[in-house]
């Protein structure tokens, strides 16, 4: 099938940015830290193929929660903040994280359609990882869950960005059940990014194409497979 969207929507973590050392750390030390027990990153995409763990500070919680220690969302928050930013004697785990897709390539894509990014990252964190790079001025739009009263896998913040556009004319991609599940409300075609051998497809490959997604993408710069 080959697609011709004038604008063309990303999530970033895992798609566009790998976040296995950044957020996804940060979920293990979180974890770690309140419960003593050190689980696995495979264990975290047994959580990730739940409807309503797009948040990972709600998905901490849970995992402490489940393993008998239930702490509040907001205390959970905080640990994992301080993980993921750092403190002043201790780099954060946002460090660690690394561009999935060069820029010169995102400028390519640029010159065909409109780039924009909807995640569920606050807008500081987005912030962080685009300040200083080409990719900030070539999303020129982006909705964070700071931009929407409902986060994922409600479809508020595509319908932001269709901005009245018809749904056919838009792509999203996107890497876990929240992101397919937004696209099937907005009605957006959707493609999976799900890297080949991981965790993340064993996991979540059939259940992305049961949502609706057209194909699994072994990476974002599959993207041009598909492209007219």
């Amino acid at each position: 099938m080959k697609l011709s969207p004038k604008l063309v929507i990303f999530d970033v973590d895992s798609v566009l940015v790998d976040v296995h050392g950044s957020f996804h750390k940060s979920i293990i030390d979180t974890v770690h830290f309140f419960t003593g027990h050190r689980p696995t990153f495979t264990q975290i995409h047994d959580w990730k193929n739940l409807s309503g763990y797009n948040d990972d500070w709600r998905l901490s919680t849970d995992w402490v929660a489940s393993l008998g220690k239930p702490v509040p969302y907001e205390k959970v928050k905080a640990q994992f903040q301080k993980f993921y930013w750092g403190t002043k004697t201790r780099p954060g785990n946002v460090t660690r994280e690394k561009w999935l897709v060069t820029h010169n390539r995102l400028e390519k894509w640029s010159r065909r359609a409109e780039l924009a990014l909807f995640t569920g990252r606050t807008r500081r964190e987005l912030k962080h990882t685009l300040e200083g790079t080409h990719a900030e001025r070539i999303f020129r739009r982006a909705v964070t869950m700071d931009d929407v009263k409902k986060g994922k896998p409600d479809p508020e913040g595509l319908k932001l960005l269709l901005n009245g556009m018809s749904p056919r004319d838009a792509l999203y991609l996107g890497d876990n059940i929240d992101d397919a599940l937004s696209a099937k409300r907005a009605r957006v075609p959707f493609l999976g990014v799900l890297p080949h051998g991981s965790d993340a497809h064993s996991a979540r490959a059939k259940n992305l194409r049961e949502l609706g997604a057209i194909e699994i993408l072994h990476s974002v710069r599959d993207l041009e497979k598909f492209w007219a």
